[in-house]
C-alpha cells in the first residue's frame, strides 16, 4: 500500500527523498528559506509554501504520515500550575504556543495522521536541562500518539559522524523498532572529486589563522579548531556554518594547503544521489547540506514505518 505524507520544514527535500524511496507520496511541503525553496523546486518540481505559521490547517491535505525536521526552541513551563488553579487553558497549548514545535502539534491535532517522524539534533534530549524534550514527549502523548525515539549515527552509511535524534509515533500502541543500519564502512576518499577547483583550497591567510586559532586553544587545554580529515576514515559533522571557513572538515593536499569539500562532495556526504542538482551559490549550498538529513538513514526509517503501517492498519 502507498502512503501519503507532508514535508514540513522541508529544507531541500532530503526527508522527502527518503520517504519517496520507500514508496510514499508527498502531498504538501513548506519551507521558509527562499534559497532552499529554489533547490527544492529544481529537484522535486514543486515549490514549498512558506512560513508554516501562516498556513491554516484546512489548507493542508489529509495525509498518512507527517515528517518534519524542526528547529529546537526552549519552551516555558512557568505558570501552568497557577493557570490550572484558575481553571484557565493549559496543556500543550499553554506550554508550546509560539514555538515552531507548536505548529507540528497543531497539525497533528487537526489532521490526525496515522504516524509521524520528527528529526532533530542529538542535543535536543538535553536542551534546556531536558525540559524541552520532556514537553515534546508529553505533548505527543496528549495528542494520542505512541512515541519511540532513538539517536542514530549516520557513519555506517555515509563517511560522516552525524548523530541525530529521530522520533517516530503512531496513533496505535504498536511496537516500533528503529532500523539497524548495515555498516558499509564508508570513507571520505569514496566521495572526493578527482579534480577540484583551486578556489576550495585554503588561502595562506586563512590557513595561518586556523593554525594559530587551534594552537591557542591547545595551550588552553581544549580541542577547538580545524580538523584535517583522515581520508580512510569518516569526517566530523557537516554543519550549516561550513561556508565560513570549512574548518570542521578539511581535506589534506600534498604540497599545498588543505581544502574544504566542494558542494557536490557535501551532497555525497549527506547521501544525496549524483542526479541531485545544486542551483545555488556555494555559500547557500553549504548551508543547505549542513542543515539537511542523511537521506539513506531517513529511507531506512521510512521503510520500517511503512512495514509497521502495513501490519497494523
Amino acid at each position: 500500500m502507498s502512503y501519503t505524507f507532508i514535508d514540513l520544514f522541508a529544507g531541500i527535500g532530503g526527508t522527502r527523498m527518503g520517504f519517496e524511496n520507500a514508496g510514499c507520496t508527498c502531498v504538501f511541503s513548506c519551507e521558509i528559506d527562499k534559497f532552499a525553496r529554489k533547490t527544492y523546486f529544481v529537484n522535486h518540481n514543486e515549490t514549498p509554501l512558506g512560513a508554516i505559521r501562516e498556513i491554516p490547517s484546512d489548507l493542508i491535505p489529509d495525509h498518512d504520515i507527517l515528517v518534519a525536521g524542526f528547529p529546537c526552541q526552549p519552551f516555558s513551563i512557568a505558570g501552568i500550575s497557577s493557570r490550572k488553579s484558575l481553571n484557565q487553558p493549559h496543556g500543550f497549548e499553554d506550554k508550546i504556543k509560539g514555538t515552531l514545535f507548536y505548529e507540528i502539534a497543531r497539525i497533528l491535532r487537526d489532521k490526525k495522521p496515522r504516524a509521524f517522524m520528527l528529526e532533530n539534533v542529538k542535543h535536543l534530549k538535553g536542551h534546556n536541562k531536558g525540559r524541552t524534550f520532556k514537553i515534546i514527549m508529553e505533548t505527543l502523548s496528549e495528542l494520542g500518539y505512541y512515541v519511540s525515539y532513538e539517536v542514530i549515527d549516520a557513519q555506517k552509511v555515509v563517511p560522516q559522524h552525524r548523530e541525530r535524534v529521530f522520533l517516530v509515533g503512531f496513533d496505535k500502541p504498536v511496537s516500533f523498532k528503529f532500523p539497524e543500519l548495515v555498516d558499509t564502512k564508508p570513507k571520505i576518499s569514496d566521495i572526493l572529486e578527482p579534480v577540484v577547483d583551486s578556489k576550495y583550497t585554503c588561502s595562506d591567510k586563512l590557513w595561518d589563522f586556523l593554525q594559530r586559532h587551534k594552537e591557542k586553544h591547545r595551550k588552553k587545554g581544549n580541542g577547538f579548531g580545524y580538523t584535517l580529515t583522515d581520508l580512510n576514515g569518516v569526517a566530523r559533522t557537516l554543519s550549516a556554518r561550513y561556508y565560513k571557513d570549512g574548518a570542521e572538515i578539511l581535506i589534506p593536499q600534498e604540497g599545498k594547503n588543505p581544502r574544504r569539500l566542494t558542494p557536490r562532495e557535501c551532497a555525497r556526504i549527506m547521501g544525496f544521489p549524483e542526479s541531485f542538482e545544486i542551483p545555488v551559490s556555494d555559500t547557500q549550498a553549504y548551508k543547505q547540506f549542513g542543515n539537511s538529513v542523511v537521506v539513506p538513514v531517513v529511507e531506512e526509517i521510512a521503510h520500517k514505518m511503512v512495514k509497521q503501517l502495513n501490519a497494523n492498519y
